[in-house]
């Protein structure tokens, strides 16, 4: 704008709006810091250049601007005001204190993959939430994202639209002065004044984050046709030629992004959201390992327990070392049969290497046999054969994980090295009865549950000193606890066990990282000392950085706390280490985040690995509810309760479900039916607390929930952030209840 232009725009601004500085300008607009005199506060007052105001004309641009005012998304910076002053067409947004992306791009050049991360799911969020509703933005660029505090906001929602309506891009290109959009973020259809969907967006969102990762965008030119033709012409740079340390799934999905043809990139962009978010973005394969099943050579069926139980130990000997990835148990055991190739297992696990191996025990004696094996070329890179006595166990499970770490040139510190030679006990049979618990407790039944507390105390009583055995003994009776008791104790007594058993193995072991890992979880679940169990999972995460539980109990805390960007951190490194566990966590922390897109491909993949897990179908259920999507959302919360055999749980949350939907009948069914099972057995009233809120009854609910804290049972712990009990938020006997949790 000329100089005269600013006199007589704030001649006809005069007072509504006074101008004070110009903040800058781009190819579309002239952006203003000023005082919005009525209500006294400082905005950015965009002024579009003259030209493109008379291309535009003010009817179509304020038609364009009042789609865009209806946005209401944190995301999103909101439009205060727009008008016509002088001849000028403006809009008014809030000044947002800050720096754009493209400042901190100028200062950092390159971001740090979390920060880049960060930065485009707030984007995608946005975009998100705007497709929804019809609204594609056109202009993504890092100009038009906003950096409050760290937190991302997308400005100039509706422009790019009232431009692209008015004018041909076209006719444009060649007038280097004038530009719909940005040539170096365009798609490719938009660039050629093609008709437009989200799909443009997501390609937008693609070339800001690669220039967030590799200081630049993916195609530059010295003119718009030099970047257009690139894009036509040119695949996609490498990006990990430019960064190596970006993770390959990473630059995958933005390639996928910045597919040249729109139905080759994601349908929307919640799904590039999601693909970033999943944890096989995050692979580092130089230094990934997965411990398969040893299979037991004995010919007797009871010395499973004993192969079995090696496995185990060599995986929680590898976690304690810091720089190496080891898929956890869990997943693993599911090879037990060998019924794929080494090479799938290595691609569901996100593992690049494996270790086979087996265990032939004969009286006193035991060999073992293991073997490193690379998982995409079936190289082997390390064997060893041991002939030893039974005492020597430990020192052969010990030169395993130094063996492993030493052929994937894995770093060691002394501390970590102390801890892999540290041997449990010295009692050989208490080590047995130990592995047998273990043998049981994985089984997650009442009846394995009753097994496995039997063999930790009979481990225990040969040796009262076996800290590891006392650590277990606490997680199962926190699983009977969880589990309403499981049938064996009321959730208040197993509590009270848990806490003696985890408080006992910290006193004979305080660098055990599953210690500290019980130890933080029984403090928020049962004693609602926030901050207390935060401090145990760090100290967890640092004797064990490699356990996926303690990853995936610290993310549930997180996510009660509604610290929902480091929960979904935290679960996203749960599942990567725990793929085929872990597999709903993630989901379920995307779903109380309200990132409900990125639920539905969350749960969507849990449900494909395995059909018949219940937990899976409900969340997924959520999803689609959160969505509008009712039908499919009552679907696959009924196939979750039936798959669980209606269980408690699910069963009040699909009565809940129908509550919400309308469906009252079958809501007091459910509720009759929680009843009528509390007769028999103790079912905690927490479950009946879903039911009363679907139905609107949220006095009763609260009944529930007071109860179930008088009891010491349910999931009391999540109150705060739980999406199920929003509706109670703001009662204050709710609010009263929360502070008697600590959560307010």
């Amino acid at each position: 704008m000329r100089p005269e232009d600013i006199t007589l725009l704030t001649s006809a601004l005069a007072g509504r709006y006074r101008l004070e500085r110009e903040l800058g300008r781009g190819g579309m607009a002239v952006v203003f810091l000023a005082e919005d005199l009525k209500h006294r506060r400082p905005v950015a007052l965009k002024v579009l250049r003259p030209e493109l105001a008379q291309s535009i004309g003010s009817a179509r641009f304020f038609r364009e601007i009042e789609i865009a005012a209806q946005l209401s998304h944190p995301h999103i910076v909101p439009l205060y005001d727009s008008g016509e002053a002088g001849g000028f067409l403006y809009f008014v947004m809030p000044f947002v204190e800050g720096e754009t992306l493209r400042d901190r791009l100028v200062r950092e050049k390159q971001l740090p993959l979390d920060a880049a991360l960060h930065v485009a799911r707030g984007v995608a969020d946005a975009l998100a939430y705007a497709h929804r509703i019809g609204i594609v933005h056109r202009d993504i660029k890092p100009e038009n994202i906003l950096l409050q505090a760290g937190h991302p906001v997308v400005s100039d929602f509706g422009i790019a639209s009232a431009v692209q309506a008015a004018t041909k891009v076209k006719d444009k290109l060649t007038d280097p002065g004038f530009a719909v959009g940005t040539p170096a973020y365009m798609s490719p259809e938009q660039s050629v004044g093609d008709v437009v969907d989200a799909r443009s967006d997501v390609y937008s969102l693609g070339c800001v984050l690669y220039e967030m990762l590799a200081g630049d965008p993916p195609f530059t030119g010295a003119t718009a046709q030099a970047i257009q033709a690139r894009k036509v012409m040119d695949t996609v740079p490498r990006l990990r030629t430019v960064r190596e340390s970006v993770p390959e799934g990473v630059e995958g999905a933005i390639r996928t992004a910045l597919a040249r043809v729109p139905a080759d990139r994601y349908a929307s962009v919640a799904e590039f959201a999601a693909a970033l978010a999943r944890p096989e973005a995050f692979r580092a394969p130089a230094r990934s390992v997965a411990v398969l099943p040893f299979l037991s050579l004995s010919g007797d069926p009871e010395n499973e327990y004993f192969a079995d139980g090696i496995t185990e130990d060599v995986i929680a000997q590898l976690s304690k070392i810091r720089s190496l990835k080891v898929i956890s148990r869990t997943s693993v055991m599911m090879f037990k049969k060998r019924d794929r190739s080494l090479r799938e297992i290595g691609a569901l696990l996100s593992a690049a290497t494996l270790l086979e191996g087996s265990v032939r025990r004969a009286g006193d004696r035991v060999r073992i046999v293991a073997q490193l094996i690379d998982a995409e070329t079936d190289r082997h890179l390390w064997a060893e054969t041991y002939d030893r006595q039974l005492t020597d166990i430990f020192a052969i499970q010990s030169d395993v994980a130094l063996q492993i770490a030493a052929a994937l040139r894995a770093e060691l510190s002394p501390d970590e090295e102390r801890r892999v030679h540290r041997e449990p006990t010295r009692d050989l049979q208490a080590y047995q009865l130990y592995l047998q618990a273990r043998h049981w407790f994985v089984r997650h039944t009442a009846d394995g549950l009753r097994q496995a507390i039997d063999y930790f105390q009979r481990a225990i009583t040969r040796d009262p000193e076996f800290a590891l055995a006392h650590a277990d003994l606490a997680q199962a009776y926190l699983e009977v606890a969880l589990a309403s008791g499981a049938g064996l104790l009321h959730p208040r007594e197993a509590y009270a066990l848990a806490a003696k058993s985890v408080t006992r193995a910290l006193e004979l072991d305080g660098t055990l990282g599953e210690a500290h890992c019980m130890l933080g979880f029984l403090k928020y679940v049962h004693d609602f000392d926030w901050a207390g169990a935060e401090e145990e999972f760090k100290r967890a995460l640092e004797f064990s950085p490699g356990s996926a539980d303690a990853h995936d109990l610290y993310g549930r805390l997180l996510a009660a706390l509604g610290r929902h960007d480091e929960a979904i951190r935290m679960e996203a490194r749960a599942q990567e280490l725990d793929p085929l566990s872990h597999r709903t966590d993630l989901a379920s922390a995307l779903l109380r985040a309200g990132r409900y897109e990125e639920a539905v491909s969350a749960a969507r993949h849990a449900v494909e690995l395995d059909p018949q897990y219940g937990r899976a179908r409900a969340t997924l259920g959520w999803a689609y509810l959160k969505l509008g999507r009712t039908e499919e959302g009552l679907a696959e919360l009924e196939q979750g309760a039936a798959l669980t055999q209606h269980d408690p749980m699910f069963l009040g949350q699909l009565g809940e479900a129908y509550g919400l939907t309308g469906n009252v009948e079958k809501a007091r069914a459910v509720l009759h039916q929680l009843t009528e099972a509390a007769r028999l057995e103790y079912v905690t009233p927490y479950y009946r607390a879903y039911v009363h809120t679907g139905l609107g009854e949220y006095d009763s609910a609260i009944d529930c929930l007071e109860q179930s804290l008088a009891e010491g049972s349910g999931g009391l712990y999540g109150l705060k952030a739980s999406f199920l009990f929003a509706p109670l938020r703001g009662h204050p006997r709710f609010t009263a209840l929360l502070k008697m949790l600590n959560l307010e």
